[in-house]
């Protein structure tokens, strides 16, 4: 067990058990972490009966959640409606309508009291009613009391995502219901379209309350059934002191090498990005250490946040836990989680890996060293004092991995209770240390249970409220046939070219580009709902593959998915980028520019799994069916690619490049996307040695700048 009495790192916001003392936070970790609060888990800073309202309605939900995993037999609908009603019930109370930074909320006004109620109350009356409704046949206009409730559900969680995902979702959703309207058959006649009649309110109220391509629908189900439980897993881990070990390991192994502030930054990101699937909480997390270190060792501000937000954004990508939007990944596809997290091993590696280099080629830049030895954790000593945490992550990936009989829910509630036990257990033994009863140490591992809870119910809050959202849109696209009006449009626009190969790279190209720009507005999770919805079978019809066929359909789930990734980190609405310049002090927009000239090679990585689909350890029309061994050279090629390519945007290699090396490295970098022939391979490997070897030839200059502006 780790001893208490030593500090996990030389930052003094942080006490020997890893918990944040506000007291001791600078302004900007402060301004980061209301930031987060108010973005992620609600800026409402109540106390009183309130607070223990929220906390009481928090672990009832995730009690509920941990049951029907346990239970195993809820009514789909009815597992889905009542976790909708929690999340409605705590948006109400912890998100106020309007943020006012450094002056939170102290108490719920009473209209949100009514329109929790209310909202709450919609959902719950579907719990009570779906099956008389779908006995009905779905809402009828001569029933008052059911279109009551479907408008109110519908109305009531476009409110509940304004005020937990921003102005995006809503209006998004809202244009989607206008365009249901249209019609000569609908609400609004004097509109038509060539994709449907229209419908009416009754008709479209039913469609999105009680169907299950409505709000009730897969995307719901998966937060509800797996989802959950993966982010309470992540939560409790945290609390247990495991975040904060991965970050002194990370220091440990890697801070000593040139840019190693940044590299262990890296690290420790891709370690919490396992249990961790949000970006702007991973920037605080691990921000209000490595930042400052950055700094100190001299990155810029903004270089500093940039690496922090692009180590941070890319946790998402890292198997098991890959946020919301994998879990919905692997439904649509109607594979296995364990599949999934299989395949995407191998391209975060990569991610992670061509970051590394990047760290490292702006500490060549900047001529850094390394942080002294004498002022990291000793690696021997901190892998002692926290190796049982491997204990429940290990129970958790070896399961998943190893038995494909596997239920991704069950083991993670089983993963849970170990790591219930385990606190408890831990608190006992500081306890012994720090001169605690063993009493007052069991109930210090049980607060921190309950705070573990709440902090997972509150996450996932967002998750729940934008899978219900983007229902909507899911619903409305499948009713009214737009998705094959828009694949023939787009269609048409690719036709104009004749080339195959040219006619997929720009369908690509604009469905990168519709990712980038929702994604400014909208969370990961409804992205990827929304592009998989409506670019994903375009994508698909374009390039001509077999949509009932997984293997060939999750290459291009993969590519939306990166690019809704990115958009974490695309300025000018880059949240993670707010949240590193609250606290490295920097400009936010030149960090969030800085963080997407970083986050370029994991565009490269996305066109890298489309054209390359045995990075995925796809082969023989299968997952699965490539063989880890024979996959090396594809992944050595891939990785020299990305490295050229990372090079290249950053006009760095041995020295500042010139236009002409730099051209070379990334025709370089876009020959290896695409394995044709080894000798293409070898041929681009030969370009990246001849500029190395010009470089080396010292007719570049000066091997470093001497400002971080260089």
């Amino acid at each position: 067990m780790s001893d208490p009495t030593r500090p996990l790192s030389s930052d003094p916001s942080l006490d020997a058990h890893g918990a944040h003392h506000p007291a001791a936070m600078s302004e900007g970790e402060r301004r980061a972490l209301e930031m987060v609060e108010a973005a992620e888990t609600g800026g409402r800073k109540l106390s009183g009966w309130q607070q223990h309202l929220v906390t009481l309605i928090a672990v009832g939900w995730c009690l509920f959640q941990m049951y029907s995993a346990w239970n195993g037999t809820l009514v789909p609908t009815t597992l889905r409606a009542v976790h909708l009603a929690f999340a409605f019930a705590l948006a109400f109370l912890v998100f106020p309508f309007r943020k006012t930074p450094g002056a939170p909320q102290t108490r719920v006004p009473w209209a949100d009291w009514l329109l929790g109620a209310a909202a709450t109350g919609s959902a719950l009356y579907f719990v009570v009613e779906y099956a008389t409704i779908a006995g009905n046949g779905g809402i009828r206009a001569d029933v008052p009391l059911d279109l009551l409730a479907g408008s109110a559900l519908v109305v009531l969680l476009l409110v509940t995502a304004w005020r937990t995902l921003g102005l995006a979702m809503p209006l998004i959703s809202l244009a989607f219901i206008l365009f249901a309207f249209m019609g000569a058959k609908g609400l609004i006649k004097g509109i038509q379209t060539p994709f449907h009649g229209g419908y009416t309110w009754p008709q479209l109220m039913g469609q999105l309350a009680t169907n299950t391509e409505g709000i009730f629908g897969t995307a719901l189900g998966v937060s509800a059934q797996i989802v959950f439980l993966f982010v309470l897993f992540g939560a409790v881990f945290d609390k247990m002191g495991a975040g904060d070990w991965f970050m002194r390991v990370a220091q440990g192994l890697l801070g000593s090498f040139r840019g190693g502030a940044a590299k262990a930054s890296i690290l420790s990101s891709a370690l919490n990005g396992i249990i961790s699937g949000s970006a702007v909480s991973n920037v605080v997390t691990g921000g209000n250490i490595t930042i400052g270190t950055m700094i100190r060792t001299g990155y810029s501000r903004e270089k500093a946040g940039a690496i922090e937000v692009a180590s941070s954004s890319n946790g998402q990508l890292m198997p098991p836990v890959m946020g919301a939007a994998a879990f919905i990944m692997a439904q649509n596809l109607n594979i296995e989680y364990r599949s999934l997290i299989l395949a995407a091993a191998i391209p975060a590696f990569l991610c992670y890996a061509a970051l590394l280099v990047v760290s490292h080629i702006e500490a060549l830049k900047l001529n850094l060293r390394g942080v002294p030895r004498n002022e990291l954790p000793r690696v021997r000593q901190t892998l002692l004092e926290g190796w049982y945490y491997i204990l429940p992550l290990g129970y958790l990936i070896g399961v998943l991995t190893a038995n494909p009989e596997a239920n991704p829910e069950r083991i993670a509630l089983y993963t849970i209770l170990i790591m219930v036990v385990m606190m408890l257990v831990q608190e006992v033994f500081w306890s012994r240390k720090d001169g605690r009863t063993p009493l007052r140490g069991l109930m210090d591992g049980g607060r921190k249970l309950i705070e573990a809870f709440e902090a997972g119910a509150r996450s996932m809050i967002g998750i729940a409220i934008a899978t219900a959202a983007a229902g909507i849109i899911v619903g409305i696209v499948t009713i009214t046939g737009l998705g094959f009006g828009l694949a023939d449009v787009v269609e048409g626009v690719a036709r104009l070219f004749t080339n195959e190969f040219i006619r997929i790279v720009v369908v690509l190209l604009m469905g990168q580009l519709i990712a980038l720009i929702l994604g400014m507005g909208l969370p990961t999770t409804a992205n990827y709902i929304l592009m998989s919805a409506l670019i994903v079978p375009i994508i698909a019809r374009i390039a001509g593959l077999d949509t009932s066929n997984p293997a060939q359909m999750l290459p291009v789930h993969m590519f939306v998915f990166y690019f809704g990734i990115m958009a974490d980190s695309t300025p000018p609405v880059a949240l993670a980028a707010f949240a590193a310049a609250a606290i490295s002090g920097g400009d936010p927009v030149k960090t969030g520019v800085q963080a997407f000239q970083y986050e370029l090679r994991t565009a490269l990585l996305a066109y890298m799994m489309f054209f390359n689909p045995q990075l995925l350890l796809i082969a023989n029309n299968r997952l699965g069916g490539l063989p880890l061994g024979e996959a090396i050279p594809m992944v050595i090629f891939a990785f020299i690619g990305l490295v050229a390519f990372s090079a290249a945007t950053l006009r760095f290699l041995h020295r500042r490049t010139n236009l002409v090396q730099t051209l070379l490295l990334l025709v370089a970098s876009f020959v290896l996307i695409i394995p044709t022939h080894i000798l293409y391979n070898l041929g681009a490997m030969a370009l990246i040695a001849i500029v190395y070897v010009w470089q080396r030839a010292g007719t570049q200059g000066p091997r470093t700048p001497l400002s971080a502006a260089a």
